[in-house]
């Protein structure tokens, strides 16, 4: 894997990805751009994601601690054993690609019951910071059905982003 500051290789020499952290430890990607006459680097949205993930490995599960550390969340392997394809199938995903699923436990596991709840999830932190925004403003636009942050659970690896009126997309 390159280093941070080479993530960008050739294609674009003045930039360097860099990490922005949240109060809670969420790790927001940026991309930092030097400038010329001296003038300070300025940071940008980053959604390139990792660099150089073998495609028969499949992306890293970015926010399986995040959905694992909430108490409403069960995993499924744990509860009826590992998924397996049926006997004599021919199996579409590769043994690499698998991943663990997981079950909701007591009750809904959307954003919005979280935001419902009064609770700033990692995935709103994760928002909030690469937007510029304060968290508890992305959880109430949330709550109030302004803003969407579509981030099941069975899909670790992704990045979180708001879709709403308040927000970048």
């Amino acid at each position: 894997m390159l280093a941070p500051e080479d993530a960008y290789g050739e294609s674009f020499p003045n930039s360097k990805k860099v990490h922005l952290e949240g109060a809670t430890g969420v790790r927001v990607p940026v991309r930092e751009i030097r400038l010329s006459g001296g003038e300070p680097p300025i940071q940008v949205v980053d959604t390139s994601g990792p660099v150089q993930v073998d495609p028969t490995v499949g992306l890293p599960p970015y926010r399986e601690a995040w959905i694992r550390g909430r108490d409403d969340v069960d995993d499924i392997d744990a509860a009826y054993g590992p998924v397996h394809a049926p006997t004599g199938s021919t199996q579409l995903i590769p043994d690499a690609l698998q991943r663990p699923r997981v079950l909701r436990g007591s009750g809904p596991v959307t954003q919005m019951h979280y935001a419902r709840r009064g609770e700033v999830t990692s995935e709103m932190e994760f928002v909030a910071i690469r937007e510029g925004l304060d968290p508890e403003f992305v959880r109430s636009e949330i709550e109030r059905g302004r803003a969407i942050i579509p981030a099941n659970i069975n899909h670790p690896e992704l990045e979180p982003t708001a879709i709403g009126r308040n927000f970048l997309v």
